[in-house]
């Protein structure tokens, strides 16, 4: 997926409130974990994607609708990281009306992406 969206904090920010399509949001967590599209060969290229997931997942999950990759996704945030949205975003989560399992996943997608542009000086 060649048109991506910038990782930025307005791109993280458009992942909470449901502004980006979840198929985009799943191709930027893909993105940013090495999966590549090979359009030569018509496959998912892994040979980027770190070990652990690449044996379990060779081609790329989808993190909204399943909960078991999301939850491995959840276990990568190192724990300094995890509150990233609130201390760095000041987002305070959604309303309790809200809490249904796409839009927390989606909110998982955002953390881990603030997470790895924390791991890559990315944020100030």
């Amino acid at each position: 997926m060649a048109d991506l969206p910038a990782l930025s904090t307005e791109t993280i920010w458009s992942i909470l409130n449901d502004d980006l399509d979840d198929a985009v949001v799943n191709a930027l967590v893909w993105h940013y974990l090495g999966y590549r599209w090979d359009a030569i060969q018509h496959q998912w290229d892994s040979t980027q994607v770190p070990l652990e997931w690449r044996e379990e997942y060779p081609n790329p999950p989808d993190f909204i609708a399943d909960r078991p990759p999301v939850v491995k996704l959840t276990r990568s945030i190192p724990p300094e990281n995890k509150q990233l949205l609130k201390s760095a975003l000041g987002f305070q989560g959604y309303q309790i009306g809200e809490l249904v399992p796409r839009k927390t996943r989606r909110a998982t997608l955002a953390n881990w992406l603030l997470s790895y542009m924390q791991q890559q000086g990315m944020l100030n």
